[in-house]
């Protein structure tokens, strides 16, 4: 997994158009984040068990249908690097959402220092993953929580591209306001497309200032073919 494409696409993005996005709709696409070739090494990956610390089977858990498998320390080049290169523009956007809702905690500005503070809370375990899903598989919505720690940002890239390798499948984003039905979104990824969202939460300013409001994430049923995601996760886990 050559870290060099994806490093030279985090140098470019727009990311003032990110946090406007993020504020606006809770959720923000960055297209062609990966190029062909680099998606296809990683989800030609992950049948390499040596990559993983764990594989779960969502269907025995009620988390809908597919597998993951979270990566092992030490992450691939390629997985290390985006976690890294990613982190710093989206804590200063974590930064302003605290300011927003007055919350005091702060992120730090390197990603080693944040996992530091993860890993002094005992949550030491890497929350990376990979995603596979076949006809009639999907995730049920739900939020990557793993420890007190919770970085509120997180990044999942489209692997296969739709048409061509799967069919159905879309990624979809729940947003739950008090006293009102929840609003969905779904974003259309192509291959190498990244998309931003808050793991629990964002702020909205209403009539009587801001608030929290709740997301929560999944993928639709897959009709055809299959589908592979790598998350990027920046908290670990217990």
């Amino acid at each position: 997994m050559d870290a060099a494409p994806a490093l030279s696409r985090t140098e470019s993005i727009d990311w003032p158009a990110v946090a406007a996005d993020l504020d606006a709709h809770g959720c923000a696409l960055i297209p062609r984040l990966l190029d062909p070739d680099t998606c296809a090494a990683v989800a030609g990956g992950y049948d390499d068990a040596r990559l993983y610390r764990s594989t779960v089977v969502m269907a025995r858990h009620g988390f809908g249908r597919g597998e993951y498998r979270y990566f092992a320390y030490p992450l691939p080049d390629l997985v290390a690097d985006l976690r890294a290169s990613l982190y710093p523009p989206l804590a200063a956007i974590a930064n302003r959402w605290n300011t927003i809702l007055g919350v005091e905690g702060r992120y730090p500005a390197a990603h080693g220092d944040y996992l530091a503070r993860c890993h002094g809370a005992g949550q030491v375990r890497p929350t990376p993953l990979l995603l596979r899903y076949g006809p009639g598989d999907y995730n049920c919505l739900h939020q990557d929580l793993y420890g007190e720690h919770v970085f509120p940002l997180q990044i999942a890239i489209l692997l296969d591209e739709p048409g061509r390798d799967f069919e159905g499948g879309e990624f979809v984003l729940t947003e739950q306001r008090p006293r009102m039905q929840s609003r969905a979104e779904v974003v259309p990824l192509r291959q190498g497309d990244a998309v931003v969202f808050p793991v629990r939460e964002r702020p909205v300013v209403g009539g009587r200032g801001p608030y929290p409001v709740n997301l929560r994430h999944g993928v639709s049923r897959l009709r055809a073919g299959r589908r592979h995601t790598l998350g990027v996760i920046f908290h670990d886990a217990l």
